[in-house]
């Protein structure tokens, strides 16, 4: 698949179909892939990159990068396409300077959990039928496949694009997800057990601001967060009460927006998983307003945007009389 979107994207460039590339280039490590943007042919052939490890979602990165000069490629999984589409309906991308093709995504690994068998000094990871013989340098060892892929791929959503303009590969399916199987256990604890849960969770944060930075729906020009005067400005917390409001605060930001991409959860150097936050929210939205899910198209208003006679709160409303 690398060669292929590599010759795609170099076939593009040459026809003036694009000015240049957003994909993934390898870090200090094989595992190490971030989001780049390639602008030749040299660049791509050098340090364009796609593998087992290539989960990150390039979809935030096209807000800015739509509106520089020019047409830029996008190569999105499934569930970046959804993330884009939600970036369209709140008009933070300019649809027309980005040709996006389809790409097959995941499952994608964790290098944590394959750290956490024991396994350091990776120098190489392949997967062989469903096996991964990782070359360290302390010599190979082997795990299966599926014990260590990303906690947002073992369940995940759709393998459907929902918008592209050319695909890559077979398309898929929207999925059914266990992807609320954790919330609903969560919900079955008691109140005191739900508290210590994410009191436990929750204390681990250092205010890196990496879930917030890297998450789709989080496009504020000026977060609150970085504003002086608003009393929680970017800082490690100095109490338990701002460790959970800086997630708190963001789940409810993000509610009826969040496309469950899971990055927030993934990038977090403390392995919180902040994504149940956001399912939690999913799951009730689709429990009183109807199934929903955001970034599925660009013109449906999200639940929490539109008012129905029949909404679930419709007991507060005030009942005129009829004339």
């Amino acid at each position: 698949m690398q060669e292929a979107m590599i010759n795609k994207a170099k076939q593009l460039l040459a026809d003036g179909t694009v000015d240049r590339v957003i994909g993934w280039k390898r870090g200090e490590f094989v595992y190490d892939i971030t989001p780049a943007v390639f602008e030749t042919v040299e660049e791509l052939e050098a340090n364009f990159v796609y593998d087992d490890f290539t989960s990150a979602n390039v979809s935030k990165y096209l807000v800015k990068e739509s509106r520089k000069e020019g047409r830029i490629l996008a190569f999105l999984k499934p569930c970046d396409t959804y993330s884009f589409n939600q970036l369209i309906k709140e008009h933070r991308v300019v649809r027309e300077n980005v040709y996006i093709i389809g790409i097959p995504g995941g499952p994608k690994l964790d290098i944590e959990k394959i750290k956490a068998k024991g396994i350091t000094g990776i120098l190489g990871v392949k997967n062989e039928n469903y096996t991964l013989e990782i070359d360290t340098v302390y010599g190979k060892e082997n795990m299966p496949f599926y014990e260590a892929i990303l906690d947002k791929c073992s369940s995940c959503k759709s393998k459907k694009h929902v918008i592209y303009d050319e695909l890559m590969g077979e398309e898929g399916d929207v999925l059914d997800s266990n992807r609320f199987d954790m919330v609903e256990k969560l919900e079955n604890m008691t109140a005191q057990e739900r508290f210590n849960f994410w009191r436990e969770q929750l204390s681990k944060c250092i205010r890196c601001n990496a879930c917030r930075n890297v998450c789709p729906a989080c496009t504020c020009e000026k977060c609150v967060f970085d504003n002086p005067d608003s009393g929680i400005e970017n800082k490690a917390p100095s109490d338990s009460f701002e460790e959970n409001m800086f997630h708190i605060i963001r789940a409810f930001h993000v509610a009826g927006r969040c496309t469950d991409c899971g990055e927030c959860s993934r990038v977090c150097p403390q392995n919180i998983p902040l994504h149940l936050l956001n399912r939690k929210f999913i799951k009730d939205i689709n429990a009183f307003y109807g199934e929903y899910q955001a970034g599925e198209d660009t013109v449906s208003l999200a639940p929490l945007n539109e008012y129905k006679q029949d909404d679930c709160e419709t007991g507060i409303v005030h009942e005129r009389g009829v004339e």
